[in-house]
């Protein structure tokens, strides 16, 4: 697998990592510990070195099963978690937010059964706690030796460029794919500018851009695509267009339209480090495969041009994915 560097922090990490949510809930049914467990070690045989999870994935059970997942390759892998400050916690001084920031940090370490977290993302930025308040809080982190690098998730780029200030940012981890590209206008330059990797959530759009899912299809349970409205039968029809593009470009590189989606996305970022996840190794094996995928310039120009044509119908949102749990 072909490695990058990102941020401050300078983390070596596999051109493609896998995101762990999946397995513990977000797309239906889950595969038993078992295998979930052997899926994560498969991951590492096929290339990949960097993994990512959250406290908030099924209340942190998540974790604990990255945890036996990674058992035998802490050392060798990069590990990304990341910490949600909860409404009701006091945080009203520095003191009492330094403490609730650990205190956070502290349960995913134990969760995760390691010492140190190499990437630790705030999950989403607070309306109420100052960026430069938790970059602080990171860089105390950082000292005690208790995460290697941090980073911010769905951030502007002035949160970006305030917090940077205080505590240089590793990565930035946001929604960004063909049918998400609300950041390529002043987030990923910016990332770019500083120095700071970013890494795409949901780069296949939920697995939308793999062209395995049709008008009409059902998803029930904690599924997320049931409140996704780019699954909603009208817009999977609409955005037809979108996958004719990719299924045209994957004949001629003899590749799938999943790899073009992540081809692309590498081509045009140097400092870009997708994160899909999936639950079935021949899946995963596609998805790190895309690493090889190499476009031309030519491609690369023609993708982009036939991409300005294509309008993208539905989206993905946060408050979308909160009606799943309501």
């Amino acid at each position: 697998m072909k490695k990058r560097k990102i941020g401050a922090a300078s983390l070596e990490v596999s051109a493609i990592g896998y995101g762990c949510m999946g397995l513990s809930h977000g797309y239906g049914t889950t595969p038993e510990r078992s295998e979930a467990v052997a899926l994560i070690r498969k991951v590492y045989e096929l290339g990949c070195n960097f993994f990512d999870t959250a406290e908030g994935y099924s209340a942190g059970e998540n974790e604990k099963l990255v945890a036996e997942g990674i058992a035998p390759i802490r050392q060798d892998i990069i590990l990304a978690t990341k910490f949600r400050i909860n409404p009701d916690e006091e945080v009203s001084t520095m003191p009492r937010l330094m403490e609730a920031v650990e205190s956070h940090l502290d349960a995913s370490l134990k969760r995760l059964k390691t010492d140190y977290i190499d990437l630790y993302y705030q999950h989403r930025v607070s309306k109420q706690i100052p960026v430069e308040a938790i970059a602080w809080c990171m860089g105390e982190l950082i000292k005690k030796g208790k995460i290697r690098g941090w980073g911010q998730s769905q951030s502007t780029a002035e949160q970006i460029r305030l917090a940077h200030a205080i505590t240089p940012l590793t990565a930035v981890q946001s929604e960004y794919s063909m049918m998400e590209r609300m950041f390529e206008k002043e987030v990923i330059p910016v990332c770019g500018e500083l120095g700071i990797g970013f890494v795409p959530f949901s780069p296949l759009a939920s697995g939308f851009l793999s062209g395995r899912y049709t008008a009409g299809q059902e998803y029930k349970g904690d599924d997320v695509r049931r409140v996704i409205t780019r699954f909603e039968e009208q817009n999977v029809v609409a955005n037809q267009p979108l996958l004719d593009l990719l299924n045209s470009f994957a004949r001629e590189k003899e590749a799938t339209p999943a790899q073009i989606s992540l081809a692309w996305m590498l081509h045009k970022y140097d400092f870009l480090v997708p994160i899909p996840g999936s639950r079935k190794i021949e899946r995963i094996a596609e998805n790190q495969g895309a690493a090889d995928v190499v476009l031309t310039s030519d491609e690369f120009g023609k993708i982009e041009e036939e991409l300005s044509k294509i309008s993208i119908h539905g989206n993905r949102t946060d408050e979308d994915i909160a009606r799943l749990y309501q």
